[in-house]
Formats: C-alpha cells, sequence, structure tokens
C-alpha cells in the first residue's frame, strides 16, 4: 500500500491564500442532499397509473427517469446516458419492451433490465432472457415487495458489475502503462535516453502539462533535469514553486499533491518519488493546467507503481552505466599500463657487427607476465633474457616489470657476474615477494661475447633454447640447450650452473616463452589418435618444441619472426597465453 499524504491550497489571487477544506466538506454534503449520487433508475409503461406507481415507488432511493413509450425512454438515454436499472413494460405500442432492450445493450451493457408483463408470452420472455437483454422478469399486476426486493437485488448485481469493470479497466489500464514504460526503457540506448523516455511516457499517459524527472544522488537532487512539455498547451509551467513538495518528498518517501488557481484556471501539482529499495532514484513531478478535476486516487496510486516500476528499471540501468564506465576506466588504466610495459621492452635493437637480433612480445590480455630483454655492455659482451611471470594480467607484469628492473641494475655493473650469479642475485631480490604471493618466474640468461663468439647461459625453469643452424637442418632431432634449475621465486636460495658453446657463422639461438609451444595449430591428416571406433585424424594439438622445430626447418632465409609468428597466430583464433619470441643470428 502506498502511503500518501495530502495538502490543498488554492490561490484566488496574487496576495491571497486559503484553505478551502469547509468549502469542500459544503460541497459534498449538498451533493448528498440533492442526490447526485444516488443510481439512476428508469421506469417505461405506456400506463399512466402504472408509471406513476413505479416513479413513486422508487423516487426515494433513486434518481428516477420516467418514459410512456419506448422512442421517449432512448431520448432520455441520448441526452442523460447510462441507467443502473430500467423497469419496463413488454406491450407497448410503436415497440416492445424486449425490442427497446435490445437497442440499448451494445452502449449500455452494464445496465440491469426487468421486464414487466401481463400476459405469460413465454416465447417473448425466452427470447429475450437468453439473448441476455433481461434480468428478471416480473408479471402484472406486481407485488411491491417482491418488486423492491428484485431492483434491490438489480442494483447490487450493477454495483458488482461496475466494480468488476473497474478493476478490469484499471488491470488493463495499468499493464498497458507498465507496457509503455518497459518498451520505453528497453528501447533506450542509455542511461539519460531512459529516464527521458521514462518522463515522456508518464507525461503523454497522464495527460500533464508538464512533466520534470530529476534523478537523486545520496537523497538529494542531482544537476540534470529531464523534462516534457505537452505540445498542445500553451502554458509551459504554472507560477507555483514546486521545490517545497519535492523537498517534502525527499524527508518522507511519499507523493505530494497541492493545488492552486493560476490565471483563473486550477493547476494540480503532484510528486512521486522513485525509490528501489529504500533508495531514493528520482523524483518525478506533474503538473496538470486547466482541469478543474484533480488526478483521483487510482491515478496517483497508478503512478506510483509506474514509479516503482521505473525506480527499478532506472536503478539497475545506473548500475549497469556504473559498471560500464568503470570498465572503461580499467580498460584506459590497462591501456597505459599496456604503453608503460611496451615502453620497458626494448624499443630498439642493437646493430653489431657480425650478428643479428629479432624479438618480439605479444601479451594475451592488455598487459602481461612475459618480457624480453637485450642488453649491450659498454665492454662489448651482449646479453639475452627471455622469462615468463606465472599467472597473467595485471600482477604478472608487476613482477615483470621488477624482474627487468633488477636484471638491468644486475647488468649495468662494471664487470657484470656470471649468467648463473646473476640469476641468483634476481632471485634473492626478488623471493620473498614471489612466494608470498605464490608466483614465481621462468627465466634464460645468456651472455654473449662478439669476438670469440663464446655463448655462456643459464636457466631458471625456462623452455630449452633451441639453437637452429644450416648444418642441423636436416637432421632428425632439434638441438637443444638442456642446462636446467628450477624457477625463480620457489626457493630462497637459488642454484644452477652456467653452460657455455661458441656458436659457428649460420646459427641461430632461439628462445620462446610457453605461450610459442603451447599454442594449438592445426595438424595434417597423417597425425592419428587411438579412440574407441579406431585411429582418427586429430584437428588441432600443441605445437610444441619439436613442432616448432619442424617450422624453423621449413622458414625461408633469412629468417623473419614476425612471420613465424604470424603463422602460429594464423591457427589461434583467441591467444590464450603471453606470447615472447627472441632470436640471435651468428652472420
Amino acid at each position: 500500500m502506498i502511503s500518501s499524504k495530502f495538502s490543498l491550497v488554492i490561490r484566488w489571487d496574487k496576495h491571497q491564500t486559503i484553505s478551502p477544506l469547509n468549502i469542500v466538506e459544503k460541497l459534498k454534503s449538498n451533493m448528498a442532499e440533492t442526490g447526485v449520487d444516488k443510481l439512476k433508475l428508469m421506469v417505461v409503461d405506456d400506463e399512466p397509473d402504472n408509471l406513476d406507481l413505479l416513479y413513486r415507488t422508487f423516487r426515494r432511493d433513486f434518481q428516477v427517469y420516467k418514459a410512456n413509450h419506448a422512442h421517449g425512454a432512448l431520448e432520455i438515454l441520448e441526452k442523460v446516458g447510462e441507467m443502473a436499472v430500467i423497469i419496463s413494460d413488454q406491450r407497448m405500442p410503436e415497440m416492445s419492451g424486449s425490442e427497446f432492450f435490445s437497442r440499448t445493450v451494445e452502449r449500455f451493457p452494464d445496465t440491469i433490465r426487468i421486464l414487466l408483463t401481463g400476459f405469460t408470452d413465454v416465447e417473448d420472455l425466452v427470447d429475450a432472457i437468453n439473448s441476455g437483454q433481461v434480468f428478471k422478469y416480473i408479471t402484472k399486476p406486481w407485488n411491491p415487495e417482491r418488486l423492491r426486493a428484485l431492483v434491490e437485488q438489480a442494483t447490487d448485481t450493477y454495483r458488482l458489475v461496475k466494480k468488476r469493470t473497474q478493476e478490469l479497466r484499471r488491470a488493463l489500464r495499468r499493464e498497458s502503462l507498465f507496457n509503455a514504460v518497459t518498451t520505453a526503457i528497453r528501447e533506450s540506448l542509455d542511461y539519460d535516453s531512459m529516464l527521458q523516455k521514462t518522463v515522456a511516457t508518464i507525461g503523454q499517459t497522464f495527460e500533464a502539462t508538464s512533466c520534470m524527472l530529476r534523478p537523486t544522488e545520496g537523497d538529494r537532487l542531482t544537476s540534470e533535469l529531464f523534462s516534457y512539455y505537452d505540445p498542445q498547451s500553451d502554458v509551459l509551467d504554472c507560477a507555483f514553486d514546486s521545490t517545497p513538495l519535492i523537498e517534502k518528498v525527499l524527508q518522507t518517501r511519499h507523493y505530494e499533491l497541492a493545488q492552486e488557481i493560476y490565471d483563473g484556471n486550477p493547476c494540480h501539482h503532484l510528486v512521486v518519488p522513485l525509490s528501489y529499495q529504500q533508495h531514493l532514484v528520482a523524483v518525478l513531478t506533474l503538473h496538470q493546467w486547466g482541469r478543474h478535476r484533480p488526478w483521483e486516487e487510482e491515478d496517483i496510486q497508478l503512478i506510483a507503481g509506474v514509479a516503482e516500476q521505473a525506480a527499478l528499471a532506472l536503478s539497475q540501468a545506473k548500475l549497469y552505466q556504473r559498471l560500464q564506465e568503470k570498465q572503461q576506466q580499467i580498460h584506459n588504466e590497462l591501456e597505459v599500463a599496456r604503453q608503460i610495459q611496451y615502453n620497458l621492452l626494448r624499443q630498439s635493437l642493437p646493430d653489431i657487427k657480425g650478428v643479428k637480433v629479432q624479438a618480439c612480445c605479444y601479451p594475451a590480455r592488455e598487459v602481461g607476465g612475459d618480457f624480453f630483454e637485450v642488453f649491450v655492455h659498454p665492454k662489448g659482451d651482449l646479453w639475452l633474457a627471455v622469462g615468463d611471470v606465472s599467472g597473467k594480467g595485471v600482477p604478472a607484469a608487476l613482477f615483470m616489470a621488477s624482474v627487468i628492473s633488477v636484471l638491468r641494475r644486475e647488468l649495468s655493473q662494471e664487470a657484470p657476474a656470471a649468467p648463473n650469479v646473476v640469476m641468483q642475485n634476481l632471485n634473492h631480490a626478488l623471493s620473498e615477494d614471489l612466494i608470498s604471493n605464490n608466483y614465481f618466474i621462468t627465466l634464460v640468461l645468456a651472455c654473449y661475447t662478439p669476438s670469440t663468439r663464446e655463448l655462456i647461459y643459464t636457466n631458471a625453469g625456462h623452455i630449452y633454447p633451441l639453437l637452429w643452424s644450416h648444418k642441423a637442418a636436416s637432421a632428425d632431432n632439434p638441438n637443444y640447450l638442456k642446462v636446467r634449475s628450477v624457477p625463480l621465486g620457489i626457493l630462497p636460495k637459488w642454484q644452477g650452473q652456467s653452460c657455455s658453446l661458441v656458436l659457428a657463422p649460420g646459427d641461430t639461438l632461439l628462445l620462446t616463452s610457453d605461450g610459442i609451444t603451447e599454442a594449438m595449430v592445426f595438424n595434417n591428416s597423417s597425425n592419428l589418435v587411438k579412440t574407441v571406433s579406431g585411429f582418427e585424424p586429430v584437428e588441432r594439438s600443441m605445437l610444441n618444441q619439436d613442432g616448432l622445430w619442424q617450422l624453423l626447418q621449413k622458414e625461408e632465409k633469412p629468417l623473419s619472426l614476425n612471420h613465424l609468428v604470424a603463422r602460429i597466430q594464423a591457427d589461434n583464433y583467441v591467444q590464450e597465453d603471453d606470447q615472447t619470441i627472441l632470436s640471435l643470428e651468428i652472420l
């Protein structure tokens, strides 16, 4: 049940405001005395004595109208409108009672009809009753008490029918309005257009001269205003200041109704809160100028019901808008983080005589945990690294930034330590944070000396480096550098060894992350898997290092990492993991 508080103010002129409650009570009293609220009853009979008797019988309880023939009765109905009860004689000149009733059914379906007959004309009575035109019939001469009881029963039936009809009409109107508001909300593209369509739909439905909708934040009105004005009205708004009503609604959460006289015409004001789960979403204000009858309680309850439904939709739309704004903010922040992370990686690779270095990194999300490093020491050594932080997204990216920073600090020393010692120092600096957050880092680190072509490398749990050369192009087995220890962040103290080898012209060292080797690729029909029904071809499988070795053998010279990665990504509709690859070619 919607609680309400009613305040009525009539502004008679610019200098005087009075409360008309006594006038309203006087009008109600006069209406009762004059019988305005009595039901209307019509008696039709061509015999004057019967007509007068029927009139006198019911004149105290009804507004009685009488006619001595059917045509006169139809003229009265045309002027006065619907009757609650019509009592008519059956045998009348020109038009019988049943024929007269049949002419009133379509226009006044709720009227209760009673037929008087002096003869038991069974055929006429059966036709009249079966056609639904007659409620009861009574024979002449009638028993006054029985006729009174019958009319009382007819009025009760009429009231019940009108009540049910009004309830049905109210339900249909409510459903129609709810559907209109729901449709307007669904057709809205955003929160603001939803507010505008809501206020326009309510304003049009309830024939408001103007309608305003003000959203709220923390029980306070925002600066936004959504309005509707009747295009057929010349009055934009009454001079009435609705601010006090709005402030009262903000305090009480109940609707407020007020009235004034403006330029000689009544102006009605209705302020309704839009609340959902005790939270005020908006305040709706309706103004109606020029109508002498204010909004009825039924209209107000309907507006309140629509406001409640609209509040639910607006609350959800507002939440959705906030989520979208938050997602957009996160997206913007991640885009900045992506650019920062991209800038952390080497944007230009060194140009060293006798070698060619290529590298690329593709995060699966805006930011990722994969990284590579190419560092040229002032003494001429070339340091290479490819690493992968466990997990994805922002946490992995933060650890990625940390490990690059610490690694560059170690490599910037005047005489950098051996690769396995540098790895120990990295673990010492990062292990506490990694272990406490259940993260780890796989990393392969190599130092190449151009003057001697010696390569010294160490591996902390990363994928084996792959050595590809012209001499091994036709070999059955790939050449993996298999010296490896545990990842960083697993143990407080990392231990591992370095291994060295001498590269020859035409050799290519390839360092990758697991996003490359674990990518799903299409297979040839010759690859079969055993099933219950036999052997079936496997359409897609993980590339693995062996598959990467096969792709390398098919690559044209000179090697292009971008072309190689493009071939791998062509089979992946969605990139599941960060993909990083680095190559060192000895020319």
